[in-house]
């Protein structure tokens, strides 16, 4: 009997993994999936480690470091691929040295001795070597996605004198609005991890602790001064909607707006490509100069 249970807990953690791994696939790009989108493309990104006695984080580079910075923060799980389509685009990459990064944890990324770094503050320090990388002399434009948000913001809150604007879309970033499932417990399981991807258990190590770090940056927000932009869908599964009233709200600057997109899902930064590409040449305010998409009243 009790090798049946045995076998029937095994089965069950092996259907469990292959589930949760194909379920969040999408959010992780393969080495393989890289080589073969750039094959036939004449620009491809050059791949950096910078390095030093702590830290190996990995970028990707497009664009010449003349030009003035654009810095991609991905969510949790993710990798500096999922920009891609920005990184891609040729009238971006005449006009920003465009820098996507893998955060600690996430690819090749590390901290010494650390597989997963939940603290926000040290996800957003560790990047501050990336602006090294420019030579443009001029200020940057950071954009974080989801769980990439937040630690934009702080990014942003410990170099704000170098930043031009901040894009936070589809945000993270309402403590009292973290989303849990059905399978977010079996994400920490010891058994379960056994099976899954590295990413994946570094996104459920950061999950699990977000609400608190976000409690932490409470104070940063009234002290953000830089041009920032909010994007939020109305159909987004992951981003409670509601993030938005929540930066409407702490956020101080008279320099911010905000765009709710009321039928937008997760992934804007894909289904929206248009709007985020005219905002990002535009680079001002421009809420009521966007002609890319239908703003929700």
């Amino acid at each position: 009997m009790s090798v049946m249970r045995f076998f029937r807990s095994a089965l069950f953690i092996l259907i469990l993994s292959v589930s949760l791994s194909s379920c969040f696939s999408r959010y992780i790009i393969s080495a393989k999936q890289v080589r073969k989108h750039y094959a036939s493309k004449e620009v491809k990104p050059q791949m950096k480690i910078i390095r030093n006695d702590t830290l190996s984080l990995c970028v990707a580079s497009v664009g010449a470091d003349t030009l003035p910075m654009l810095l991609l923060i991905h969510g949790a799980p993710g990798s500096l691929w999922g920009y891609m389509n920005i990184m891609d685009d040729p009238d971006l990459q005449k006009q920003f040295h465009i820098v996507s990064v893998d955060r600690v944890g996430y690819g090749k990324s590390r901290l010494k001795k650390r597989r997963s770094v939940t603290s926000i503050e040290l996800q957003a320090s560790a990047l501050l070597p990336v602006l090294a990388l420019n030579h443009s002399s001029q200020k940057i434009i950071v954009l974080g996605r989801s769980y990439g948000a937040p630690i934009a913001a702080k990014f942003v809150s410990m170099a704000q004198e170098k930043i031009k604007e901040l894009i936070m879309v589809s945000p993270v970033i309402d403590p009292e609005k973290e989303k849990f499932y059905w399978f977010s417990k079996w994400g920490r399981n010891a058994l379960v991890q056994l099976f899954l991807p590295g990413e994946f258990n570094t996104a459920t190590a950061e999950k699990y602790s977000h609400a608190d770090e976000l409690r932490k940056l409470l104070p940063m927000w009234q002290n953000l001064d830089v041009r920032t932009t909010v994007i939020q869908g109305g159909n987004d599964w992951i981003a409670d909607p509601s993030n938005i009233e929540f930066a409407k709200k702490h956020i101080r600057s008279k320099r911010s707006q905000y765009i709710f997109l009321e039928n937008a899902g997760h992934m804007i930064t894909y289904t929206h490509a248009d709007m985020i590409k005219e905002m990002l040449l535009r680079s001002r305010l421009f809420q009521d100069k966007i002609t890319a998409v239908q703003l929700a009243p």
